[in-house]
């Protein structure tokens, strides 16, 4: 009876620190997290946080997983460039990272001699699965000696492939200050676009020269849906995502990265916002200014919602082969020093 005492005690408290989390945020049903949820959530957190540290694990969440993930079990949270650069930092022997596979195999290639595992097991990407290595290779030999930047959206092979990795966060930046008047930009076809555009009005015009596919969330949203936040909407700040269409970011009042998006949102003094972007960044957003509200339309990442706590658990205790990043040393070798470039011309 003592035992079950304090664990209900212990439930409690853990509900209680959720709900400090939580209760500003907005589930996919549409309803807040309410304390009889938190309530429920309580005995998964509490047992991933314990085991984590028992197995010496770290969690690394991508801002777009299930909110009770990136914000009740994570150690770190982000967009892809923070956790690309967290992964470097890594100190623990087991990386346990709730996103994508092209995700988890970045904090392989990392990490080559850590654990790493990714609960949702081989979540796709269709900007990842949009481009293989082979194609790659195609479009060196078509226009060699031009660069190659790869989204760090993209597979490690075609990482390996690659000159520079690059991330919504600095493909901008890293691509003017290329000497090179050509580019090869793989595997986001709108991205890419922009990207061309932004160079354009940075003076520093270039030809881009793409190839892929394109988020099937992002690119949903249109122009037109941004008028009709304005009008509805009266002195709304209208934030998207690089992976949009270009004519919805030419009409948006912020173009950036998911962190752009959030040191953007916390500088401004408005109340008022829009995100066309995934679903997970808006909870973030709510859980960090509660004072503030968020419009969001619609868009939400299958592929991301397949980490749950109840498999994050499991991947900790038992996990299955299908969850474990394994990649050759040739690869792991090749990817490395297109991230590695990234962190260079970054700095």
């Amino acid at each position: 009876m003592p035992f079950q005492a304090g664990y209900k005690a212990l439930l409690e408290q853990e509900a209680h620190r959720l709900y400090g989390l939580l209760g500003s945020v907005t589930r996919d049903n549409g309803e807040k997290y309410t304390a009889p949820d938190c309530l429920q959530i309580a005995p998964y957190t509490l047992a991933v946080n314990q085991i984590k540290k028992e197995q010496n694990a770290i969690i690394l969440a991508h801002s777009y997983t299930l909110p009770e993930l990136a914000l009740g079990v994570a150690d770190f949270s982000g967009d892809s460039y923070a956790l690309s650069a967290k992964a470097q930092e890594v100190k623990e022997e087991k990386i346990i990272f709730a996103g994508v596979w092209f995700m988890a195999e970045t904090a392989k290639i990392l990490n080559p001699a850590k654990e790493v595992i990714i609960p949702a097991g081989k979540a796709g990407c269709t900007l990842a699965d949009a481009i293989t290595a082979d194609e790659v290779k195609n479009l060196k030999k078509q226009y060699p000696g031009v660069p190659v930047l790869c989204y760090i959206n993209s597979s490690a092979a075609v990482k390996a492939q690659s000159d520079i990795c690059v991330t919504s966060s600095n493909v901008f930046d890293i691509a003017q200050r290329l000497p090179e008047k050509e580019l090869i930009f793989v595997p986001d076809l709108l991205m890419a676009k922009n990207l061309e555009n932004e160079l354009v009005r940075r003076g520093t015009p270039k030809k881009i020269i793409s190839a892929g596919g394109s988020c099937y969330v992002h690119k949903q949203y249109s122009a037109h849906q941004v008028a009709d936040l304005r009008r509805r909407y009266p002195g709304i700040e209208v934030l998207c995502h690089p992976e949009c269409l270009p004519d919805v970011c030419a009409v948006c009042d912020y173009v950036g990265s998911t962190k752009g998006m959030q040191e953007y949102v916390a500088r401004s003094d408005k109340k008022l916002f829009a995100l066309l972007t995934e679903h997970g960044l808006v909870n973030r957003l709510e859980s960090a200014h509660a004072d503030k509200t968020f419009i969001w339309p619609f868009g939400v990442c299958d592929y991301m919602k397949q980490n749950t706590l109840q498999n994050t658990l499991q991947a900790l205790v038992a996990p299955m082969p299908a969850q474990k990043v394994i990649l050759s040393e040739d690869v792991i070798t090749q990817a490395k020093k297109s991230i590695q470039n990234m962190f260079e011309w970054t700095r």
